[in-house]
């Protein structure tokens, strides 16, 4: 099952560059804005997900405990819209492999600190000498994926 969950995962990364070009013809097709680029990506999906719990038998008395929630833990959803409003807005601006390149980076050193700490619950996972490389590694591959051409000049 865990190599299920590895290729799902990749699967999602295959799928970011795939949705910021799509998300930028939208946009382009309805008069230029950003914006409502993203907000219909975001109705659709929203539409999806209804649609996929009720087909799946979600038990929708468990948003009986919504009273309850801290504005913070909604957050997540005004991180999605600023992840889509900023991917249609950038992808068009400098190009899908830079920006997925330093969209990557901050997920991979913001993660390292969580699994560290164990930040908002989440269990706390070792970051190894192998692991630090790892990301200088990314690092790396950012200044290549951004500057790479500039250096036989």
């Amino acid at each position: 099952m865990t190599t299920l969950y590895y290729l799902f995962a990749f699967a999602i990364g295959c799928v970011v560059p795939l949705q910021a070009a799509i998300n930028n013809q939208l946009k382009l097709q309805i008069g230029g804005s950003t914006l409502l680029a993203a907000l219909l990506s975001f109705a659709v999906g929203t539409l999806a997900l209804l649609l996929i719990a009720a087909l799946t038998g979600q038990r929708w008395s468990g948003l009986a405990g919504l009273g309850q929630v801290s504005g913070w833990q909604l957050s997540g959803g005004l991180m999605g819209a600023l992840f889509v409003f900023g991917t249609t807005l950038l992808a068009p601006r400098i190009g899908v492999a830079a920006m997925l390149s330093l969209i990557i980076a901050g997920q991979i050193l913001l993660s390292l600190l969580f699994d560290r700490y164990g930040w908002l619950g989440l269990a706390v996972r070792e970051v190894s000498p192998a692991r630090l490389a790892g990301a200088l590694l990314v690092v790396v591959g950012v200044l290549l994926v951004n500057y790479g051409d500039r250096l036989g000049k």
